[in-house]
Protein backbone atom coordinates (compact mmCIF):
# COMPACT_ATOMS: atom_id res chain seq x y z
CA UNK A 1 0.00 0.00 0.00
CA UNK A 2 1.33 3.49 -1.42
CA UNK A 3 1.72 5.93 2.14
CA UNK A 4 2.87 9.58 1.66
CA UNK A 5 4.10 11.46 4.46
CA UNK A 6 4.59 15.41 4.08
CA UNK A 7 7.56 17.20 5.51
CA UNK A 8 8.74 20.87 6.07
CA UNK A 9 8.31 24.07 7.84
CA UNK A 10 5.35 24.70 9.72
CA UNK A 11 6.23 28.04 9.74
CA UNK A 12 6.87 30.23 7.06
CA UNK A 13 7.66 34.63 6.45
CA UNK A 14 5.74 36.41 4.37
CA UNK A 15 7.54 36.88 0.44
CA UNK A 16 9.48 33.69 1.41
CA UNK A 17 9.27 30.74 -0.78
CA UNK A 18 7.82 27.53 1.01
CA UNK A 19 9.16 24.18 0.50
CA UNK A 20 7.81 20.99 0.94
CA UNK A 21 8.38 17.26 0.25
CA UNK A 22 6.36 13.76 -0.24
CA UNK A 23 8.47 10.96 0.99
CA UNK A 24 6.63 7.85 -0.73
CA UNK A 25 6.88 4.56 0.52
CA UNK A 26 5.06 1.20 -0.76
CA UNK A 27 5.26 2.37 -4.67
CA UNK A 28 7.43 3.88 -7.09
CA UNK A 29 6.90 7.49 -8.49
CA UNK A 30 7.95 6.32 -11.63
CA UNK A 31 4.58 4.02 -11.74
CA UNK A 32 2.94 4.18 -14.80
CA UNK A 33 0.41 6.30 -15.95
CA UNK A 34 0.03 7.32 -12.10
CA UNK A 35 0.10 11.13 -10.79
CA UNK A 36 1.39 12.80 -7.81
CA UNK A 37 -0.27 16.11 -6.16
CA UNK A 38 -0.56 18.76 -3.98
CA UNK A 39 -3.52 19.93 -2.45
CA UNK A 40 -4.27 22.04 0.34
CA UNK A 41 -6.67 23.08 2.59
CA UNK A 42 -6.87 26.82 4.06
CA UNK A 43 -8.50 27.48 7.01
CA UNK A 44 -12.45 27.10 6.95
CA UNK A 45 -12.32 26.66 2.88
CA UNK A 46 -12.58 23.64 0.25
CA UNK A 47 -9.92 21.28 -0.53
CA UNK A 48 -7.71 23.33 -3.40
CA UNK A 49 -5.62 21.60 -6.00
CA UNK A 50 -1.94 23.23 -6.61
CA UNK A 51 0.15 20.97 -9.37
CA UNK A 52 0.79 17.67 -10.02
CA UNK A 53 3.74 15.61 -11.60
CA UNK A 54 3.08 12.36 -14.00
CA UNK A 55 5.58 9.27 -13.61
CA UNK A 56 6.56 10.92 -16.30
CA UNK A 57 7.88 13.93 -15.19
CA UNK A 58 5.48 16.17 -16.68
CA UNK A 59 3.79 19.27 -14.46
CA UNK A 60 0.91 20.64 -14.46
CA UNK A 61 -0.74 23.25 -12.10
CA UNK A 62 -3.59 25.04 -11.16
CA UNK A 63 -4.12 28.45 -13.44
CA UNK A 64 -4.40 30.52 -10.11
CA UNK A 65 -0.98 29.29 -8.74
CA UNK A 66 0.88 28.36 -11.68
CA UNK A 67 3.13 31.48 -11.51
CA UNK A 68 4.43 30.61 -8.16
CA UNK A 69 4.53 27.08 -8.17
CA UNK A 70 6.66 24.61 -8.89
CA UNK A 71 6.77 20.76 -8.55
CA UNK A 72 10.15 18.57 -8.80
CA UNK A 73 10.85 14.92 -8.12
CA UNK A 74 14.05 13.21 -6.76
CA UNK A 75 13.36 9.30 -8.22
CA UNK A 76 16.40 7.89 -6.28
CA UNK A 77 15.13 9.26 -3.02
CA UNK A 78 11.10 8.49 -4.34
CA UNK A 79 9.93 11.39 -3.42
CA UNK A 80 8.40 15.09 -5.26
CA UNK A 81 8.67 18.38 -3.94
CA UNK A 82 6.34 21.25 -3.96
CA UNK A 83 7.94 25.10 -3.82
CA UNK A 84 5.34 28.06 -3.75
CA UNK A 85 7.25 31.16 -3.75
CA UNK A 86 6.74 34.92 -2.68
CA UNK A 87 3.78 33.41 0.08
CA UNK A 88 1.12 35.74 2.03
CA UNK A 89 -0.61 35.23 4.95
CA UNK A 90 -3.46 33.86 2.06
CA UNK A 91 -1.15 30.65 1.99
CA UNK A 92 -1.46 29.31 5.47
CA UNK A 93 -3.56 26.22 5.16
CA UNK A 94 -2.88 22.49 5.35
CA UNK A 95 -0.94 21.00 3.17
CA UNK A 96 -1.50 17.55 1.83
CA UNK A 97 0.49 15.56 -1.14
CA UNK A 98 -1.68 12.72 -2.93
CA UNK A 99 -1.08 10.20 -5.46
CA UNK A 100 -3.69 8.37 -8.33
CA UNK A 101 -4.64 7.80 -11.95
CA UNK A 102 -5.55 10.79 -12.17
CA UNK A 103 -5.74 14.54 -10.51
CA UNK A 104 -7.20 17.94 -10.40
CA UNK A 105 -9.78 20.21 -8.47
CA UNK A 106 -12.84 17.43 -7.85
CA UNK A 107 -10.69 14.11 -7.59
CA UNK A 108 -10.97 11.93 -5.13
CA UNK A 109 -7.07 10.60 -4.19
CA UNK A 110 -6.04 7.13 -4.03
CA UNK A 111 -3.93 7.95 -1.40
CA UNK A 112 -2.99 11.10 0.82
CA UNK A 113 -0.87 11.85 3.47
CA UNK A 114 -1.93 13.31 6.95
CA UNK A 115 -1.60 16.80 6.06
CA UNK A 116 1.08 19.48 7.98
CA UNK A 117 -0.10 22.57 8.92
CA UNK A 118 2.06 25.41 7.28
CA UNK A 119 1.68 29.42 8.72
CA UNK A 120 2.42 32.12 6.84
CA UNK A 121 3.48 34.87 9.18
CA UNK A 122 6.06 37.44 10.49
Amino acid sequence: QVQLKESGPGLVKPSQTLSLTCIVSGGSITRNTYYWSWIRRPPGKGLEWMGSISSGGNTDYSPSLKSRTSISRDTSKNQFTLQLTNVTPEDTAVYYCGSGFGYGPQYEYDYRGQGIQVTVSS
